[in-house]
């Protein structure tokens, strides 16, 4: 599962329209796509960036994302 260098949902969301601040995590190859729907975390034990815990699907086209949901 892909890493999401946020500090929360909504700082994430403010981000549609810019590339994906990401960390690969993947021992089987990378998880980014620059077209397509991946999910991701924010894990502030494993990262050290400050904030809550989260799960999230997101859609990127054309490198930027257009998309954040969770649930």
């Amino acid at each position: 599962m892909m890493l999401f260098n946020y500090k929360s949902k909504k700082e994430m969301q403010e981000n549609i329209g810019n590339h994906l601040d990401y960390t690969e995590t993947s021992i089987f190859g990378e998880e980014y796509k620059s077209n397509g729907t991946f999910c991701g975390s924010n894990r502030p034990h494993i990262t050290g960036i400050k904030g809550r815990e989260f799960f999230a699907n997101v859609t990127i086209k054309n490198d930027k994302i257009v998309k954040v949901s969770w649930k």
